[in-house]
């Protein structure tokens, strides 16, 4: 054999160590890193494969001919979804209320009359009902203010305004009495016409949010409603706490209807076929101690007809499609439950209003009876034209890989924090190994932040959680998420001045929320916590030969989450109480974290004992029998 390659097909990474076998010296040569294309573990991945091979052979200046041999790890995919503790499409019926909170508001305090358009006939309105204006875009802001003046010349009590464009503290400015004013109602035109409307606006000096809008029994005594009907507007009130200024209209009863999807109920099997329903909407906590004491867990089914049993039903399609397996052989092995909040559309609002709403956010475990893992070496063999060998199963590969870490020995434990799950391993003083493969990683953390933080963009979700957050206060200074202000000799981007950004290594990049620093740093810290820090803690309660983790001597954290600014600590704090030695691998002396599982992979195929110390084991060096997985 003149070289071997080590193929790690991760769920968003495929990595590449390439060893050179003949020679005077022996020993790795290059390495390489890929972006693994489709779903883990299917044929799909054989580009990405192809491409991480292409680069590690360029870097080794070799031609990939050469290569005779290629190990690749067991790829069981995670796939990863929020289950809502109630998807709910519209928010009230009867007395339904639409709720706004624009970033410009104008003028302070609380207005109630009957909401009118601003180009409304004088004549056919009482002045001894309150007005409150609806102005379209169509009405410039000068004229706006004038009619408002005209009408309380005429003695009608204007008590507010509703504006569709950016106007409200330019119409402000030109009255010479105080209303409170909410603009950017895109979708003024869905606002009825001649009902009671309610605008709030908070004083702007003190900080304060508003307070009557903000509180059931508030839009109660402003609407006089009746109790049943009080209990109907709790959403809309919870939409609007801590805002600074909002509008509330009601419309007819039974405008708008009510459709909801109950979270469901998970069924977990464990292996003895015994059956635990667990309802979704009890949190999280609820369904992971569910999972545990029925742990091994063989597989986990949905309610029929709720949010839950949509969302693994998908899993199990997806997984049936892309293996060319019956659904009923695919099995959820694992699941990942952590509670957090998403922003839900206010259906009949008029400015695309949200609210957050409790949910539970899930990352399966999808494994089928037949892993495809032999379609992947396949296709792979069809293009190199070297020999595919499945050697083992990831975790076991990363002990190997771990151990070329200076100052490692066994017995230790791994654990291996990628983008879809968490493995964890333990290597025996007999050189057994007892490892796992549990459910969510990185690309739970991405999926939180995503929901959380309302970004509706996966790839600002993926740079939030990479990168620290600083404000802008000038074109010279920035303040870190610490508080700590730091001066730059260069000045940044005029776009960027009184922006929230992330310090990404090579400048900054806006983020598009309206979160402050400190908000960012908690949500993305929080993610990180309940994912990476529950999962290390599941993991190696699992794999730990005692009854108690502090018998762990050491824990080495590899993958591609170790290489995270703030992770490997968070989860080093975590240990540290349990007396446990815990850091970030050096694979090789030089690669980081990064890489173990692609070292092992190497190491267990051509029998790399003298790169160890010792001499590996059967069990690691025997490959994976290719006819349990075609």
């Amino acid at each position: 054999m003149r070289y071997a390659a080590g193929v790690d097909i991760g769920n968003s990474s495929t990595e590449v160590a390439l060893y050179r076998c003949t020679g005077d010296r022996p020993g790795f040569v290059a390495s390489a890193l890929y972006r693994t294309i489709g779903l883990k573990g299917t044929r799909k991945n054989v580009p990405g494969v192809l491409n991480a091979v292409s680069q590690a052979v360029e870097k080794a200046d070799i031609e990939a001919e050469k290569i005779d041999r290629v190990f690749l790890n067991e790829a069981a995919p995670v796939i990863g979804d929020v289950a809502m503790e109630t998807i709910t499409e519209t928010v009230i019926t009867e007395s339904t209320m639409i709720g706004h909170d624009p970033s410009t508001p104008a003028g302070v305090g609380l207005g109630v009359g009957t909401g009118i358009e601003i180009t409304a006939d004088m004549s056919e309105h009482s002045s001894d009902d309150p007005v409150v204006f609806l102005v379209p875009r169509t009405v410039d802001f000068a004229a706006a203010a004038e009619i408002i003046e005209e009408w309380s010349a005429a003695g009608y009590e204007v008590t507010g305004a509703v504006v569709q464009g950016d106007d409200a503290v330019l119409i402000h400015n030109r009255i010479d009495f105080e209303i409170p004013i909410v603009d950017e109602v895109s979708q003024l035109e869905r606002i009825q016409r001649e009902r009671p409307t309610a605008v709030e606006v908070a004083p702007k000096a003190t900080g304060r949010t508003i307070d009557e809008l903000s509180n059931p029994y508030g839009i109660a005594t402003v609407f006089d409603l009746s109790a049943d009907e009080t209990q109907k507007i709790i959403p809309v009130a919870r939409a609007l706490v801590g805002n600074k200024s909002a509008v509330v209209i009601e419309t007819p009863a039974g405008d708008v209807e009510e459709r909801t999807i109950p979270a469901g109920k998970l069924e977990i099997i464990d292996n003895r076929g015994n059956a635990t329903e667990v309802p979704v909407d009890e949190g999280a906590e609820v369904v992971m101690d569910a999972i545990m004491e029925s742990w091994p867990v063989t597989d986990v089914r949905g309610e029929s007809g709720s949010n839950i049993g949509g969302m693994l039903n998908r899993a199990r399609d997806s997984m049936a499609e892309v293996t060319e397996q019956p659904v009923d052989s695919i099995e959820i092995r694992d699941v990942m439950a952590v509670d957090t909040l998403v922003p839900q559309r206010i259906e009949g609002g008029v400015a695309d209003e949200h609210r957050m709403e409790s949910a539970v956010a899930l990352a399966a475990m999808v494994k089928t009876q037949q892993l495809p893992m032999q379609q992947i070496a396949d296709g792979i063999e069809d293009e190199l034209d070297a020999e595919v060998v499945i050697q083992g199963i990831e975790a076991d590969m990363a002990v190997l890989g771990s151990l070329t870490t200076p100052g490692t020995d066994y017995p230790l434990a791994i654990l291996d924090m990628g983008g879809g799950s968490t493995d964890a391993a333990y290597m025996h003083e007999d050189q057994s190994v007892d490892s796992i493969h549990l459910a969510g990683a990185g690309d739970l953390v991405t999926m939180l932040i995503d929901s959380e933080l309302g970004l509706d963009d996966r790839d600002l979700a993926e740079a939030v959680k990479k990168y620290p957050a600083a404000k802008v206060r000038d074109l010279f200074s920035i303040q870190q998420e610490d508080g700590t202000v730091d001066f730059l000799d260069e000045p940044v981007e005029p776009e960027l001045f009184g922006q929230t950004v992330l310090l990404d290594g090579d400048g900054m990049q806006a983020v598009s929320t309206d979160e402050s620093v400190e908000e960012i740093r908690r949500v993305r810290r929080r993610a990180k916590r309940n994912v990476f820090v529950a999962n290390a803690e599941r993991a190696l309660d699992l794999i730990t030969p005692t009854d108690s983790i502090r018998q762990l001597p050491f824990v080495v954290i590899v993958g591609r989450s170790a290489l995270d600014f703030e992770i490997p600590d968070l989860i080093s704090d975590a240990l540290a109480e349990y007396g446990i030695v815990c850091g970030r691998a050096n694979v090789r002396k030089s690669m980081g974290p990064r890489n173990a599982v692609a070292t092992g992979l190497v190491l267990s195929g051509v029998g790399g004992g003298d790169v160890l110390g010792f001499e590996i084991p059967e069990s690691f060096t025997d490959p994976v029998d290719r006819s349990a997985t075609n």
